[in-house]
């Protein structure tokens, strides 16, 4: 009885869905959701996945949780500052060398949402982030997968970390509720 009462007097919940169209562009579809849950605050989901975007050999598959707090007193409505994570796994081909492996860490997002219409917003945001790595690096024709397996286990070579951007991005938000 007492969550009949409770869920009586809750308020609706304003959830959202989106797409990056910059990563979009750069043949990285996303796609994410976004949930009130104050009157100043939103928490997200972002998934993003590419194989072989322009014709580059590569794999990326992540996922970018993150906390926004809106300064406007509403949210999902002009300046905000997101706190956000990363995880992504990568198989990338770069000059000659094949980086595979996983990639996570947190970072600050730093935007501005533009209301378009009604239940239409535009997003713009960029961040920097912390991101630690742990991958298997070597070069493209090597026989790294034998050669430097224990056991028959494959293991990484190369761990570390660098300060990157997280986040940057121009998203198209649609209102649902």
């Amino acid at each position: 009885m007492a969550l009949v009462i409770m869920c009586s007097q809750g308020k609706a919940q304003i959830v959202a869905v989106n797409t990056d169209l910059l990563m979009d562009l750069a043949q990285t579809p996303s796609f994410g959701a976004e949930l009130v849950i104050g009157e100043r605050s939103t928490i997200g989901l972002n998934a993003l996945y590419n194989k072989n975007p322009w014709g580059k050999t590569m794999r990326v598959l992540g996922v970018q949780p993150e906390y926004r707090h809106y300064f406007s007193g509403r949210p999902m409505y002009r300046e905000f500052i997101g706190l956000g994570g990363l995880i992504a796994t990568y198989d990338i081909t770069w000059a000659g060398k094949v980086y595979e492996g996983l990639g996570m860490g947190l970072g600050l997002t730093f935007g501005y949402v533009f209301p378009l219409t009604k239940r239409i917003n535009l997003d713009c945001h960029a961040g920097f982030g912390l991101m630690a790595y742990n991958h298997k690096e070597y070069y493209v024709g090597d026989k790294y997968d034998t050669d430097y397996s224990i056991d028959g286990e494959q293991r990484t070579n190369a761990k570390g970390y660098y300060i990157l951007p997280t986040r940057i991005g121009v998203s198209i938000t649609y209102i649902i509720k």
